[in-house]
């Protein structure tokens, strides 16, 4: 073998040395890559195992648990008709709050606004009547939760139990899209607050009150004093309204302006 085929073939060779380098350093590359992958992966998964079990708990056989007292209005609740009039008869200002016990924006309200509505009304200044609405009965899986709730809150309130029941289901609620309290769950939450009456079970049960429900969501949403100004239907929950006109809930003082 001649010198010039040596060094062809030492040529050839270590063309062939480059390509296996650079073949395993593009396999230890998707190794690599692959491993990274994974590992992102891994911690995506933790991430939401972690949040999944910091979400509110809405289990159909969890207790619902009762709200602080100090979220709680200490003040006489009667129903009437298919709303809650709280407050006492010397109260010169009555607001009405329309809500759903599903809207997230009226949880944020009540977080908000709560302790200050309940020292307005706990000092003799407003009364509240609230509209517990049916609006948003698809938004729960199964669908139907909010004519539940709105009717068990009614039943409670025959027995003078409103309060804490509407600022417990407030305080922990489901979120939108999820399931929502059971009846059964409802019934064990109006028990814990202090309902005794023989017919509370079948009343939630049975929706003894969801024809008036239906009729007041009828009403509330046809109120052309509680239509928006550009869209020209109802505004939604929450909606604060006063002497027959919607509140603007974007000045911060509304609710004393309104108690002075």
């Amino acid at each position: 073998m001649g010198g010039a085929e040596r060094s062809a073939r030492k040529k050839k060779q270590a063309a062939r040395e480059v390509v296996q380098a650079r073949s395993s350093g593009s396999d230890r590359t998707k190794v690599i890559a692959g491993i990274a992958v994974v590992a992102v992966l891994a911690v995506a998964v933790i991430g939401y195992v972690v949040f999944q079990q910091m979400k509110p708990s809405t289990s159909t056989t969890d207790a619902i648990p009762l709200a602080p007292a100090d979220h709680t209005i200490s003040a006489p609740a009667v129903r009437d008709g298919g709303t809650v009039l709280v407050g006492k008869d010397t109260a010169t200002v009555t607001i009405d709050v329309y809500e759903d016990f599903l809207c997230p924006i009226c949880g944020t309200f009540e977080k908000t606004y709560g302790t200050d509505i309940k020292k307005a009304v706990e000092d003799g200044k407003v009364k509240v009547r609230y509209h517990i609405l049916p609006m948003l009965n698809r938004l729960s899986s199964p669908e139907g939760y909010s004519t539940d709730s709105a009717n068990a809150a009614l039943c409670v309130a025959d027995d003078g139990k409103f309060n804490a029941f509407h600022a417990a289901l407030f305080n922990k609620q489901p979120e939108e899209g999820e399931a929502g309290y059971t009846k059964d769950q409802l019934i064990k939450l109006g028990k814990e607050v202090g309902v005794t009456s023989a017919s509370f079970e079948s009343c939630v049960q049975n929706q003894t009150y969801k024809s008036q429900l239906d009729e007041l969501m009828s009403k509330t949403s046809n109120d052309p004093a509680l239509r928006d100004a550009e869209s020209g239907r109802f505004r939604g929950t929450p909606s604060v309204a006063s002497g027959g006109k919607l509140v603007d809930l974007d000045n911060k003082n509304w609710l004393s302006d309104l108690a002075k």
